[in-house]
């Protein structure tokens, strides 16, 4: 599905100004309140926007241990553990990939003896092989796609 123009203007501002109404984004962009409505209807239904709700912090639900832990699998076994993983809280992403490893997951922990017991939770899933963990010291580029839009822009 391509983005044209006014759908990275509509995504820029959504980025930008959350809470705002789609009665005053279309007064913003100069835009009819259906026209708007339409192009969002569709961008959602495209899987251009995934989400709407708020985005929290597991810090400050009281788990500011971050760590990505890398897992491998028994051949066959993938869809088995990807399911299992999706069973445990601390569990906040989890991706297939290729190089080192089947699975990598971000973890949120409330310290460091929690993270272990995650892992060794991990480590007795049926399927899994071994785990490798590196933990997140800071934070140096937060979670954003509000560059990525403005590229996609430039290119219209």
């Amino acid at each position: 599905m391509a983005v044209d123009a006014l759908d990275t203007r509509i995504l820029t501002l959504l980025l930008e100004q959350p809470r705002t109404s789609v009665r005053e984004y279309a007064r913003l962009l100069g835009v009819a309140r259906g026209t708007l409505q339409a192009r969002l209807d569709r961008m959602e239904r495209d899987g251009v926007i995934t989400g709407t709700g708020p985005s929290l912090s597991p810090a400050a639900l009281g788990h500011p241990v971050l760590a990505f832990v890398h897992i491998e699998v028994t051949q066959g076994h993938l869809d088995e553990v990807g399911d299992a993983l999706a069973a445990v809280p601390e569990i906040i992403e989890a991706f297939s990939i290729t190089g080192g490893g089947d699975l990598l997951t971000r973890v949120a922990a409330r310290d460091n003896g929690h993270l272990e017991d995650v892992i060794q939770q991990l480590i007795n899933l049926p399927g899994v092989v071994r785990t490798r963990t590196e933990v997140a010291l800071r934070e140096r580029v937060a979670h954003r796609v509000l560059p990525l839009v403005a590229s996609v822009a430039a290119r219209r």
